[in-house]
């Protein structure tokens, strides 16, 4: 029996998985840490803490397992997406890395847009230049610590950084690299164009690899410090959207992957390189190779549940206050939920949306404002399907859901409803290290390429099927809520203004 590790370096912990060759998840090991928000708008880490995150957590698994370093055929990596990390020639961490939700680099964004031109940009890259990634940071460093950016020879995501590590190895893998606004969308790899109108030397960037393919192998003072066996192949893995969109099936036209966590995470396989003209959506290229993704991300999805909760219902358990929201018809009664608590991604990239009740009378009820809730996030994610079909995605077969609240069956239900489509939960629960873990897989050749690994480790466990009736009743409701957003937007900027 072969065993394959999947390794997560996320913004709280290092976690690694342990799975055999049926996709079995054996042991979990975790690390947990923070992050520094060192100024108002600014959040960072520092690299160390992966790795000794990552030591801890490997070793961890294999003392619960019981299994030995030299069982495991391969390993993966995945993480947080566009965090800088600088290196110099030796090797040697520059400065903390600035992390995916840092907000400092909205000149940056604004002078790539210019130098680059925004159409050509998205042309090149599939996407518009936000804050979260990783080049404004490159150009943050450059602007404003020079003498840094003088030393720096290498460009890593944080993921890579433990690839390095691990196996001595610069490396990336290319659904990672996309997220960089580096990369070419095409030809899957780093942008001649881009790079050369930023003035980044193409030198800096790791090569860029395919999910399964190998990378580096484990060195012996890594196998040391770790009871990893030296040689242990390292495969690129890839970010931890796309890897864990692998660890629930997602790798296929038609099978959309929807992560209902804190924030809301629409993900559809595409065979081309499709992009979204406006930039509206992140266009990147998968884990799968030859296989590109279109990605809508709303900001706060579940996490909207959980502040109505904290603030409304504070103590009530999930199941207690969404249970009377199944007795409230479809529309709540004329009242709408406008999600936009902590800004907004897609549809709107708008840092100074807002939140807002809609339509309550004296007649509304916390069961209604609960189902608001749960609806006007399904409009919300439901805003993200619309602009994929836009660009020519239409046959979406199934919805796979994942995260705290696909748990609710009400919200299941909903979702099936607004989105008119089959709701189907799946046997994995651990995401983006278990994608990882399966691509390690590949790269070992315990399977023959991603899809059979996907067949043969995943199985749909649930299915929720839209009720013609709510979907014809939420069309009418979807078009109100659309028109809310336009209607509020100068009132959200003045009150961005005065606060």
């Amino acid at each position: 029996m072969a065993y394959l590790l999947g390794i997560d370096v996320s913004t709280t912990a290092t976690k690694a998985l342990l799975i055999d060759e049926q996709g079995a998840v054996v042991a979990v090991g975790a690390t947990e840490y923070s992050y520094d928000t060192p100024q108002p708008l600014w959040s960072e880490q520092d690299p160390p803490v992966w790795w000794y995150g990552a030591v801890q957590s490997i070793r961890q698994a294999l003392e619960t397992s019981g299994i030995k370093g030299e069982e495991i055929a391969a390993i993966g990596l995945t993480g947080q997406m566009h965090g800088l990390v600088l290196l110099n020639g030796d090797g040697s961490v520059l400065r903390p890395s600035i992390l995916w939700n840092d907000q400092r680099t909205g000149a940056q964004c604004d002078e790539i847009r210019e130098r680059v031109g925004f159409k050509d940009l998205i042309r090149y890259t599939g996407n518009n230049a936000l804050t979260g990634f990783t080049a404004p940071k490159i150009l943050w460093v450059r602007e404003n610590e020079p003498e840094v950016y003088e030393r720096v020879r290498h460009i890593l995501l944080p993921k890579d950084y433990l690839r390095y590590r691990l196996t001595g190895e610069m490396g990336t893998d290319k659904a990672g690299a996309a997220g960089t606004l580096l990369l070419d969308l095409r030809t899957r790899d780093w942008s001649t164009e881009v790079l050369q109108a930023l003035d980044i030397p193409r030198e800096y960037l790791p090569p860029t690899h395919e999910g399964p393919e190998i990378t580096g192998r484990v060195t012996a003072s890594v196998a040391v410090d770790t009871g990893l066996k030296a040689g242990t192949p390292v495969v690129a893995g890839g970010g931890d959207q796309a890897a864990g969109a692998v660890g629930v099936g997602a790798v296929t036209e038609g099978i959309v992957s929807l992560v209902l966590g804190t924030s809301g995470v629409v993900f559809a396989t595409v065979n081309e390189p499709f992009y979204e003209p406006e930039g509206r959506l992140h266009a990147f290229s998968h884990s799968v190779p030859g296989r590109w993704h279109l990605m809508g991300v709303m900001l706060s999805a579940a996490g909207s549940l959980r502040w109505y909760r904290d603030t409304l219902a504070p103590g009530m358990s999930y199941d207690d206050l969404l249970a009377p929201a199944a007795d409230v018809p479809p529309g709540s009664e004329g009242l709408l939920f406008l999600p936009y608590l902590t800004g907004e991604r897609t549809p709107h990239p708008d840092p100074l949306a807002r939140g807002a009740f809609v339509g309550l009378t004296v007649r509304h009820t916390k069961a209604h404002m609960t189902r608001a809730v749960l609806e006007g996030v399904a409009f919300g994610l439901r805003d993200g399907f619309e602009l994929m079909k836009g660009v020519g995605l239409s046959d979406i077969r199934q919805v796979r859901v994942s995260g705290g609240g696909a748990r609710s069956p009400i919200w299941r239900q909903i979702l099936a409803d607004v989105l008119n489509s089959e709701l189907a939960t799946v046997n994995t629960t651990e995401g983006a290290a278990y994608g990882a873990a399966l691509l390690a897989g590949v790269g070992a050749g315990v399977w023959p390429d991603v899809d059979t690994a996907c067949n043969t480790a995943i199985s749909v466990t649930g299915s929720t099927q839209p009720n013609p009736e709510a979907v014809a009743q939420y069309e009418t409701y979807y078009a109100q809520y659309r028109a809310l957003y336009p209607a509020l937007k100068p009132t959200f900027d003045a009150l961005g203004d005065a606060g």
